[in-house]
This record gives structure tokens, sequence and C-alpha cells, in this order.
């Protein structure tokens, strides 16, 4: 997590579809119409519905541990 954010890396395998793009893009609607249907708590609508943010990005990556005193994974 990166504060209330969730990060996540897809398709890291030697093999990529040629339309990976495509693939996350359907997936990121479709997560944000799911979202948009879940209530915050169904026990007080008013409270309204989950809401989140979502960003692509394409390209390569690299992942590290990174610290000494309190080491982290990070991409």
């Amino acid at each position: 997590t990166i504060g209330d954010a969730y990060l996540c890396a897809t398709n890291i395998a030697d093999n990529q579809a040629s339309n990976h793009a495509v693939i996350m893009a359907r997936f990121a609607m479709e997560a944000m119409r799911a979202a948009q249907a879940t209530l915050i708590d169904p026990d007080d609508p008013s409270r309204g519905n989950v809401q989140i943010r979502i960003g692509l990005n394409s390209g390569p990556c690299m992942a590290s541990v990174i610290g000494r005193k309190n080491p982290k994974y990070t991409l």
C-alpha cells in the first residue's frame, strides 16, 4: 500500500500478451463498476458507495529491497 492506495504489478512474465494494456484497462473498468455498486455500510445506505481511484502504467519496472534499519521491498 501507498498511503490509501494499492499498487500491483501484473504480466511480468516473459511471454506477454500483445493486448496486455487492453486487458488491464478492462479490469480497471470492471473494478470501478464493482466498487460503485458496493455500499460502504449496507446498514446505512446514506453513507454512499465505495469510491476508488485507478491509474495504469505500462513499461519496464524494477524491484529491490531498500533501507537498512527498516528494509522494505519496493517496485
